[in-house]
């Protein structure tokens, strides 16, 4: 799955709804016909069943399908939540509790954290931080040969997607001082959406407080230090490595189609050299560093974030003389960029209450338990890792938990490690970032570079998800030995 639930697909319009989609009239109508057809067969489903029911996964599968064929999730939650609602036979009273239970969800947590995240970066932008940080990346690497200058790109990128969280929203913030660079040293468009998506990729497996890595980490009960340790630390160091020569097979591969800028398409951009306040940028870095050794050495859990998220953002304005309305108006302001994404977890907290209760898992493994318990555990991990990996798009947090509510006592009783588990759960998160279709991330990333070319971002994709999965199996193979 791609970022973190994330609203990157939709960074360029400012729209409260970060699942926002368009539909041709066609494509609405049978999205709402198979959506009628679902709780239709809710109702029935109500009536004949009773207790453990496969029944219980036709709320999962509906979601999966109407948010597939590109209903907007949240609606597509919603009707998931509604059939399930149906078939669990549930009481207005009993509603108002689900509702009320799943505010305190774990799922829901992540989602405010998620949430709070897009407030520390209204800050950043705001501030400046965030220009501060990619100006001195490229400052650094971007004298010194154009395969450093790709190298710091890639560096500047994953430095901001960390520290936010999102990909293509930290991206929009770094492509207007990026795009100028790469133009003027004659990368084309593709290259230069290569550059973005490499290291933002890298970025978000390094992210400390992204939704699905802080569900990743809750699930395998390490810290942030064994999350880097066995998942987004390999994955990191191996897109820095590929990053390069498959930038220089894309310059290589589209300097003879014309893709280049016009000056109209970069003239318009910020300068490179644009910078924000040093003790602002130096107070948010070093306050950073300081919460990731925190929640590494305290093994912090999933609340963690609720209080580094905020108190990095008041320090990050407070250096730069912020006055304290302007940074809850601004906190105020990022948050409310991405609501739909709270009320989308706090929906998927509801729906898997509802699945707990139907237990269509429990009926799947009876049937099929067998065959599962009797796997060695590095089989045990790759089905469990190809199976997320064709997940919903959209909400990877909740993807994590719930891969781990239904496989992770079963892995833990054959004996998978916590380490191989990070692996699986990040495989089943991400994997689909990189291919082998297209996604949110990757259409987000291609307009902030200006490209069209969807057919060599998937080149790209697939160019780091081959190497990835090889050393991702390596390392399974190896773990569960």
């Amino acid at each position: 799955m791609s970022n973190e639930a994330t609203p990157d697909a939709t960074v360029q319009k400012k729209s409260s709804n970060a699942y926002e989609t368009v539909l041709t009239p066609g494509r609405s109508r049978l999205i709402w016909i198979l959506a009628t057809v679902g709780v239709g067969l809710a109702v029935v489903a109500a009536f004949i069943s009773d207790g453990p029911t496969l029944w219980g996964l036709l709320p999962i599968v509906l979601y999966a399908v109407l948010a597939i064929l590109g209903m907007d999730i949240v609606v597509a939650t919603v009707v998931a939540v509604v059939s399930g609602i149906i078939i669990a036979k549930m009481g207005a009273i009993e509603i108002g509790t689900l509702l009320g239970d799943s505010l305190a969800d774990q799922i829901t947590i992540i989602g405010l954290i998620i949430m709070l995240g897009a407030g520390v970066g209204e800050i950043l932008k705001v501030t400046g931080v965030a220009q501060s940080i990619v100006s001195t990346v490229m400052h650094v690497f971007g004298r010194s040969g154009k395969n450093m200058m790709v190298f710091g790109v890639m560096i500047s990128c994953l430095i901001l997607v960390a520290a936010l969280g999102t990909l293509a929203g930290a991206i929009a913030i770094a492509a207007p001082i990026l795009l100028p660079i790469t133009a003027r040293l004659g990368y084309t468009k593709s290259a230069t959406a290569s550059m973005l998506f490499i290291g933002g990729c890298a970025g978000l497996a390094l992210a400390p407080f992204a939704g699905s890595n802080v569900a990743i980490m809750e699930a395998a009960d390490v810290n942030y230090a064994q999350y880097v340790l066995y998942g987004g630390g390999p994955i990191a160091l191996l897109s820095l490595i590929v990053g390069v020569p498959v930038v220089a097979f894309m310059q290589r591969w589209t300097a003879k189609k014309d893709d280049f800028y016009s000056t109209e398409e970069v003239g318009d951009a910020r300068s490179a050299e644009a910078s924000g306040s040093r003790l602002s940028t130096f107070v948010f870095l070093g306050m950073l560093a300081v919460s990731v050794v925190f929640a590494a050495v305290t093994s912090a859990g999933t609340t963690f974030p609720l209080l580094a998220l905020p108190v990095l953002g008041v320090a990050t304005a407070i250096a730069s003389r912020m006055r304290a309305q302007d940074i809850v108006s601004m906190i105020y302001r990022g948050c409310s960029q991405v609501v739909s994404i709270f009320i989308l977890f706090w929906l998927l907290a509801a729906l898997f209450i509802i699945i707990d209760m139907l237990a269509p898992f429990d009926v799947v493994m009876d049937l099929f338990g067998a065959q599962l318990e009797s796997a060695s555990p590095l089989v045990f991990t790759i089905i469990i890792a190809l199976l997320g990996w064709v997940g919903v798009p959209g909400a990877t947090a909740a993807q994590v938990v719930l891969l781990d509510k239904v496989f992770g006592d079963l892995g833990a009783a054959l004996g998978v490690s916590a380490g191989s588990w990070v692996i699986v759960l990040l495989f089943a998160s991400k994997a689909d970032t990189y291919g082998p279709f297209p996604n949110g991330n990757m259409v987000g990333v291609m307009g902030l570079a200006r490209s069209t070319n969807l057919r060599n971002m998937l080149i790209t994709g697939w160019m780091l998800l081959v190497p990835a999965c090889i050393m991702y199996f390596l390392f399974l193979f190896f773990e569960t030995r």
